[in-house]
């Protein structure tokens, strides 16, 4: 799927929380603005929100990752074209055409309808 950016996005965070499948965090609360995402801590210490359905609640306020995840997002600007993978809580995992892939908001996105071009 291929879209447009309309909005110019900006990393909001400089060191990006990542996780393998199998290891386990903490979670905290779940944000507000996005609600498919809480705050997470890795074992390493690092901070910041990640998808709590990739997360298997454990007893002790602990969760264990089922899957990889990289909170990595992409600086895009407005008329950039971008390749969408994968959607998740309101953002897309998209690539620009040099390779570059992070997550963006699909707010800041229109989508092009491949089959009317």
């Amino acid at each position: 799927m291929q879209a447009r950016v309309h909005t110019p996005y900006r990393t909001q965070y400089a060191s990006p929380i990542g996780w393998r499948a199998g290891e386990v965090v903490a979670v905290g609360a779940r944000d507000t603005e996005w609600p498919d995402f809480a705050w997470i801590t890795t074992a390493d210490g690092n901070a910041g929100w990640g998808p709590a359905d990739w997360l298997q609640p454990r007893d002790d306020g602990r969760a264990t990752a089922l899957r990889d995840y990289s909170a990595r997002e992409l600086d895009a600007d407005a008329g950039d074209a971008l390749h969408l993978h994968q959607e998740l809580g309101g953002w897309w995992w998209a690539e620009r055409g040099d390779g570059t892939r992070g997550w963006i908001p699909a707010r800041n996105l229109e989508i092009i309808d491949e089959t009317s071009a």
